[in-house]
């Protein structure tokens, strides 16, 4: 129908009003008449092509395989030959293949896993969604906050308050204030000027 309710005319095919699968039909005859066309120079023109020929053999091969034909010349005619025996004994086979189950899944089937713990967040973390984290671990912001409070006051944040603190192990805790530090911003002034002092 067109947008006025009056029937399409417009294709003679569908004597009454236009209907979605009358357009559809004539679609599908559309497509298959362009898909058909000359389909058979198509098709000759695609078998007269060129094959592609084999990778040529090394010189070393060559000589051996003529040599072998001509001082066994049935073993030619053994492989071109089809063997009705195998093919039947072929024909019988049925492979039905699963994916075998790997034994990390089975192990951690049979092992009933320890509940994990988990603590609040210290410090802030400007509006991440960090609810809780595991105890044993700690944030980018916490990491960066306890490296911070230990340059600042090494006294006060030891290896041992900072391990209590965010529930660490205390090898841990060392490695991280031996191998990790925060930036350190320094700003050089040109030659010839004044350096300003931060009070």
């Amino acid at each position: 129908m067109r947008p006025g309710g009056r029937p399409c005319y417009a294709f003679h095919t569908c004597g009454v009003s236009l209907r979605a699968s009358c357009c559809d039909e004539m679609g599908a005859a559309v497509i298959r008449a362009i898909r058909n066309f000359n389909l058979e120079n198509r098709a000759e023109r695609e078998i007269s092509k060129m094959k592609p020929s084999p990778a040529p053999r090394h010189p070393s091969t060559k000589s051996l395989l003529r040599e072998q034909t001509s001082s066994h010349p049935h073993i030619k005619g053994e492989i071109d030959r089809k063997d009705d025996k195998l093919l039947s004994l072929l024909k019988d086979v049925y492979v039905d293949s699963k994916d075998p189950v790997s034994s990390v899944q089975v192990k951690d089937a049979g092992i009933p896993q320890e509940a994990k713990e988990f603590r609040l967040p210290k410090g802030h973390h400007f509006d991440l969604n960090i609810e809780n984290i595991p105890k044993g671990k700690i944030s980018i912001v916490e990491a960066l906050a306890l490296l911070n409070n230990h340059k600042l006051y090494p006294d006060t944040w030891t290896a041992k308050k900072i391990a209590e603190e965010y529930h660490l192990e205390q090898k841990d805790v060392h490695a991280l204030l031996k191998y990790f530090v925060t930036f350190e911003v320094k700003v050089f002034p040109p030659e010839g000027k004044k350096a300003i002092q931060s009070e």
